[in-house]
């Protein structure tokens, strides 16, 4: 039964051996049987923490613009060590990281239009904050995208860029 739990978490989509652990504490199998069980899934690549951070990082900054900062604290809640973290978010170019802001900044600004460029910037901001972009960065992309826009932004102050 416990196998079977575990093939079925497996099936559409990769785990982390923890969110498997986890899964298998609630259907209240007992722990040396789980670990056994999980040692072996790993054992022939069933389960593959670093394989999964790969590919959850690769994913979640394509769909939905998330920083590698975000991307580390999801892939912490999900049990994965921080070497297996790390080596994910190298994919990660900064050139990559500008480029997702600004598509994300892109996509908002067009609902936007007609906003003072002050009120603009800090809902741009915080939208890049939320998803876990540095603020120099943030503001940098979002002045960018302002006078790209033909937004006047001279009057927004000093923004640490």
């Amino acid at each position: 039964m416990a196998r079977r739990i575990l093939l079925d978490a497996l099936t559409g989509q990769a785990r982390s051996r923890k969110e498997l652990a986890d899964k298998l504490a609630r259907k209240n199998v007992p722990d040396r049987l789980a670990k056994d069980l999980l040692d072996r899934f790993t054992e022939v690549g069933l389960i593959d923490d670093a394989a999964f951070a790969r590919q959850w990082v690769e994913s979640r900054h394509r769909s939905r613009g998330l920083a590698p900062r975000a991307l580390a604290q999801e892939l912490r809640r999900k049990g994965v060590d921080d070497d297996a973290t790390s080596a994910a978010l190298e994919q990660i170019g900064d050139a990559d990281q500008r480029a997702a802001a600004r598509a994300l900044v892109d996509k908002k600004l067009r609902s936007m239009r007609g906003l003072d460029p002050q009120v603009a910037t800090r809902r741009l901001a915080g939208l890049l904050a939320r998803k876990g972009y540095p603020a120099g960065l943030a503001y940098s992309v979002v002045r960018e995208a302002l006078r790209d826009s033909g937004d006047e932004v001279d009057d927004l102050g000093p923004l640490d860029d």
